[in-house]
């Protein structure tokens, strides 16, 4: 987990401005793509200094790039359905996900 980071890999997430549930495949400490992307998607202006998650959206084969002031930890603990999640994870224990361990 990145320092400071309220969120890790494997949680469950929900947004808070757009209603949608998910799982945190990626955490960066501060704003990492363009500047290009930011003046597009990021209408709120969301601090760029702060934590930025990679989500895995249930219901939906999308991730989205979210700054931590627009994510709440999910209310609802049931198992998402994403069909990246294979990638990322390999065990669900009911609260949350776990990174498959990756050879380094």
């Amino acid at each position: 987990m990145s320092a400071g980071a309220r969120f890790f890999v494997g949680q469950l997430v929900e947004h808070n401005r757009f209603d949608y549930r998910g799982v945190v495949c990626g955490v960066d400490a501060a704003f990492n793509l363009s500047e290009a992307w930011y003046e597009e998607m990021a209408k709120s202006r969301p601090p760029k200094d702060r934590p930025w998650y990679h989500v895995l959206v249930d219901g939906a084969p999308q991730a989205t790039y979210v700054a931590e002031r627009h994510l709440d930890p999910a209310k609802d603990s049931t198992q998402i359905n994403h069909p990246w999640l294979g990638t990322y994870f390999d065990k669900f224990d009911g609260q949350r996900y776990y990174p498959i361990k990756r050879p380094h």
